[in-house]
């Protein structure tokens, strides 16, 4: 059997807002690319993310935060091009945006902690498209997104890949590199329905796959809580991390995960986790007086209050409290833990969402749920239960009543005084649980996406065990994300851009001395040629 071979400049593996962003680039700097997504369609999580990717009006000042929020851990030279290029991508986003008619707007917004430059913040957001050039024409069926804005930013750059001479393959899944004697990357194996196919990458791969929120072996090996819910898609699988380890790619950040605490569902086939009600974040020292109610409290199985519910950015830290061993109990005492509220906090809102880029392979039961707005079929399916009293509340949650009744009581004197002395809870978020029925409900972490990856340089480029460049491979994206401590709101969105940006002007750049002469690319009907 003749291997089917393909060849082009530049290979970007996986189409996400970074993949769209490299190809984007890439074209824009002479080269031919093949963009290729083992999904049947594009989107990945940039389509449910909240769209609004992070940028700077001072880059100098987006550096001293970036400083922080990576904790020490991210060279200096990888953000400050991070940095610089949360400055400049909003003039290159917007220049797509007028092209096609969208409307780009840009504000300010604050980083979620008051480190140095966190007021130099804000987001760029894609606020319309014209008509007939939303994501794939319509927001399709399998796509259940937190809102339109994350499948507005995504069609934007949609709509650029399509307005290119970039080939595109979906259904096609990267299964291994390849290297040259010399070790430089020179394209890889991919698989689609019709079988095993060589690309040939005169310039260089770009891997810009996304991480493993749906590997759970790999979810075991490097998160530290026991179980951990995938919140949003099924195609992040550690494709790109194990095709680069099987270089000598060098790791970093892989314990860090983005996320924050949510709902199992009963049937053990619906593979994602639900989120909590959205709520705003806000940050120490400028928060502001109208935050919204949350009914509710955590508290472990033992009984006990153990974090604030309600933290600046619950999206992120609200996973970090489920990362606990009771020494005292030699157990993880709050896996699950328990929301605790009453009648009232119950009917306040829809207390849960669903939010899931949902593809074929998801059971029926996912490509149907939707939360209630009452929460009544969360409590028929058996996601909250209900007790008729404080005895009852604690025989369901297997807790002393005399322990439970002290907790609660605890949490109303401090709704009565106005200040969360134990956690620093923000006192407009603060409501008495005091009148029965009460509802009890399991909380787990969720998985949003994953920060680790192969290590990358300030180009992009993957950097093996031993500290050297893996000639003629990248990554982009979540896929070894810079962010290794804290995660910053709409940073991968960002990383996207400009890591998808800087990886695609590298590899187009690269001199054709290292590689064979190029010919032109024909996607649909390219001749078998060798190797």
């Amino acid at each position: 059997m003749t291997m089917r071979t393909l060849t082009c400049d530049v290979l970007v593996i996986g189409y996400g807002a970074a993949g769209a962003a490299a190809a984007i680039e890439a074209a824009d700097a002479g080269a031919r690319v093949l963009l290729v997504e083992k999904m049947p369609w594009p989107g990945g999580l940039s389509v449910v993310s909240a769209g609004g990717a992070r940028m700077a009006f001072d880059a100098d000042a987006a550096l001293a935060y970036l400083r922080e929020t990576c904790g020490g851990r991210t060279p200096d030279d990888v953000l400050q091009v991070l940095a610089q290029g949360m400055h400049d991508f909003p003039a290159w986003l917007r220049a797509l945006a007028d092209d096609i008619g969208a409307t780009l707007f840009v504000r300010k917004a604050p980083g979620n902690y008051p480190f140095p430059g966190f007021d130099a913040l804000g987001y760029a957001e894609v606020q319309a498209l014209p008509d007939g050039l939303r994501f794939h024409d319509a927001i399709p069926e399998h796509v259940t997104a937190v809102s339109q804005a994350g499948a507005r930013f995504f069609g934007l750059l949609q709509a650029h890949v399509e307005r290119r001479p970039i080939a595109v393959r979906t259904g096609t899944r990267a299964t291994r590199l390849l290297r040259d004697g010399e070790g430089t990357v020179r394209g890889a194996m991919l698989e689609d329905a019709s079988g095993a196919l060589t690309v040939r990458a005169e310039r260089g791969v770009i891997l810009a796959c996304g991480g493993f929120e749906a590997d759970l072996r790999m979810q075991q090996a490097w998160f530290e809580p026991a179980q951990v819910l995938n919140g949003s898609f099924l195609g992040n699988t550690g494709d790109g991390i194990r095709m680069a380890q099987a270089l000598g790619a060098d790791l970093w950040h892989m314990w860090h995960f983005h996320g924050p605490y949510g709902f199992r569902h009963p049937d053990p086939a619906f593979p994602f986790g639900l989120y909590t009600k959205s709520v705003p974040m806000w940050t120490p020292g400028h928060a502001p007086d109208d935050l919204p109610v949350m009914p509710w409290i955590l508290v472990d199985q033992l009984g006990r209050r153990f974090a604030n519910e309600y933290e600046p950015y619950p999206g992120d830290t609200g996973v970090r409290h489920f990362s606990h061993l009771d020494g005292n109990h030699g157990r993880n005492t709050r896996l699950p833990a328990w929301m605790v509220l009453d009648e009232e906090g119950f009917r306040l809102y829809r207390l849960g969402r669903f939010i899931a880029h949902v593809t074929p392979e998801a059971p029926d039961a996912a490509r149907t749920f939707a939360w209630s707005d009452d929460n009544a079929r969360e409590v028929a399916l058996g996601i909250f239960r209900k007790a008729s009293s404080l005895t009852s509340l604690a025989a369901l949650s297997d807790i002393p009543e005399t322990t439970l009744a002290a907790t609660l009581q605890a949490w109303n004197d401090a709704c009565a005084a106005g200040r969360d002395e134990a956690f620093c809870r923000p006192p407009s978020t603060m409501r008495p649980i005091a009148r029965a029925p009460f509802y009890l409900a399991q909380v787990w972490p969720l998985v949003i996406n994953t920060q680790g990856g192969p290590v990358h340089d300030a180009n992009q480029r993957v950097i093996d065990v031993e500290g050297n460049a893996i000639d003629g491979l990248y990554a982009a994206g979540e896929l070894g994300s810079a962010f290794g401590h804290l995660y910053m709101a709409g940073g991968n969105l960002a990383e996207c851009l400009v890591g998808g940006r800087r990886a695609a002007r590298h590899a187009a750049s690269r001199d054709a001395a290292h590689g064979p002469s190029v010919r032109v690319f024909h996607p649909v009907s390219d001749p078998v040629v060798p190797l």
